[in-house]
């Protein structure tokens, strides 16, 4: 088997269906699909059941967040640490994706000829044709979320150095060795995940992705690659807009990675000066989910 898909579901039955008629056009390849769908209120997994009954379907009763419910998929396909799963590669997919029928064939075939590389992602597009920027990306170390946070990023797209965020100032259609790719395609060797392990499951949504790229290059000893010659529609955040956990979750999920892989090498002054800017973003956010600003 060449491929082990998982997807992980949140009331997107429309845009599940979708994705799921893509992946099932994909050619040149072998691949098995787990959804794993996470309480879903509007028959997603219903839906799975009698439309796709090739699928391996997970349906929880309870919304156990993005990593968990992905762990739930990629064991059940193999996958974990000490272990080399039933696919040579697994795959991270959203539901609010589609794939072009050549897509995996090529990602598989890039990842054959360049075995020093744990992880990557395609080039991944908003409905629009506008790139998803954060289909490759820095990891957010102190300094870079300083440029990001004061918006020197945005003020200067094509710098080096305050660019580096998303890394605006490379060309979307360049190849290039990047920390890390985005959750919502993120193909990663069997290899890698039977060294550093599956998912950080203390994360709920957003920045397990980083941390899970974060420990492929520095546990693993592996590269992460963008590799735009693959294409990929997202419509982005179509489960998450639904959620106002969502929002809260981005800025926990910032502190977390903070304090795993910054905290200890960073000065004291400016530790505190970190958390206290993630959590008045996070204050803030709280009072704006529950309407009070």
């Amino acid at each position: 088997m060449d491929l082990s898909v998982v997807i992980v579901n949140y009331n997107t039955r429309e845009l599940l269906r979708r994705c799921l008629a893509s992946v099932f056009a994909s050619e040149g390849v072998s691949f098995h699909v787990c959804v794993v769908d996470n309480a879903s209120s509007d028959d997603s997994a219903a839906m799975v059941a009698r439309e796709f009954p090739e699928v391996l379907l997970i349906p929880n009763k309870e919304n156990l967040g993005y990593p968990a419910a992905n762990n739930q998929g990629l064991r059940a396909m193999g996958f974990e640490r000490g272990k080399l799963g039933e696919a040579r590669y697994a795959l991270l997919l959203n539901p609010d994706t589609e794939v072009p029928p050549d897509g995996f064939a090529k990602m598989l075939a890039f990842m054959d000829a360049h075995p020093e590389v744990g992880g990557a992602g395609p080039k991944l597009v908003r409905p629009d044709g506008s790139l998803d920027l954060a289909c490759r990306r820095s990891f957010p170390s102190p300094e870079v979320s300083f440029y990001r946070m004061t918006g020197l990023s945005r003020l200067f797209p094509h710098s080096r150095r305050f660019g580096c965020y998303n890394l605006t100032y490379l060309d979307p259609d360049q190849e290039a060795e990047v920390d890390a790719v985005v959750g919502a395609f993120m193909l990663v060797r069997r290899e890698a995940i039977a060294q550093v392990g599956l998912l950080d499951e203390s994360f709920f949504m957003y920045g397990e992705d980083l941390d899970w790229a974060f420990r492929i290059k520095r546990d693993g000893g592996y590269k992460v690659y963008y590799y735009p010659e693959v294409t990929v529609l997202h419509v982005k955040r179509a489960s998450s807009r639904k959620s106002p956990r969502a929002q809260i979750e981005f800025w926990r999920a910032m502190e977390i990675f903070y304090r795993k892989h910054y905290q200890a090498t960073t000065a004291r002054i400016v530790h505190y000066m970190i958390l206290a800017a993630v959590r008045t973003q996070l204050w803030l956010t709280k009072l704006r989910v529950r309407g009070k600003v």
